[in-house]
């Protein structure tokens, strides 16, 4: 079996996505570090992807910038996919720990941050009409991205294929119970904290009249 580097597992992962993930589970290989490298990057191409496109690409941005939506779009949903996967496949009899999820999820992402990056530079040198040039990266980074991550998943839990296809819905089934569950949460802190700066500011008015 190969002796890589840490950043060498990266690169070998990303481009053998058959055997890539089952040689680093084979060889205990993989980053924590580097992992969650790789997710600030999504998150700096999130940013970029909906903040720094070329003018004849971009859409009209609003005066006002907000990190929150690109947070979401980035940090939270990895999270919730890495919590989601974790907890299903415990009940699956997946053999993968939080970690390990962790490592090979944000592994399976480097093709999608590329595609992010490199069209962002595209959109200031191409026009308009070669913009099936974007979109031809723009499918290949996803679809590069979701094989990986397919691969990911059946070798960190051992799984078959159509297992695998099986613990991924219910992942996404997951997020989404959970991505509710924090909307609602988020509601409920709001609406509390209004009712105490509401209860502040009378009492407040009360004492200065």
């Amino acid at each position: 079996m190969m002796d890589l580097t840490q950043r060498q597992w990266v690169k070998h992962a990303v481009t053998h996505p058959v055997e890539g993930f089952e040689d680093m589970r084979w060889k205990k290989s993989g980053s924590l570090k580097i992992a969650f490298f790789i997710v600030f990057l999504l998150f700096v191409g999130q940013v970029f992807d909906g903040r720094l496109y070329g003018f004849q690409f971009g859409v009209p941005y609003d005066k006002t910038f907000s990190i929150v939506p690109y947070l979401v779009k980035s940090v939270v949903l990895f999270a919730a996919w890495v919590v989601g996967n974790w907890s299903v496949c415990t009940l699956l009899d997946g053999e993968g720990t939080m970690k390990n999820i962790c490592i090979y999820s944000a592994y399976a992402l480097v093709p999608y941050i590329v595609q992010l990056f490199v069209n962002v530079l595209l959109s200031h040198v191409l026009i308009r009409d070669e913009a099936v040039f974007i979109n031809v990266i723009r499918i290949i980074g996803v679809g590069w991205s979701v094989i990986l991550l397919f691969s990911a998943v059946r070798s960190v839990h051992q799984y078959s294929p159509g297992k695998t296809v099986f613990a991924v819905i219910l992942t996404i089934a997951a997020m989404l119970i959970m991505l509710f569950l924090l909307v609602l949460f988020m509601s409920l802190v709001q609406q509390i904290w209004i009712f105490i700066l509401s209860v502040y500011t009378e009492i407040s008015y009360r004492f200065r009249v």
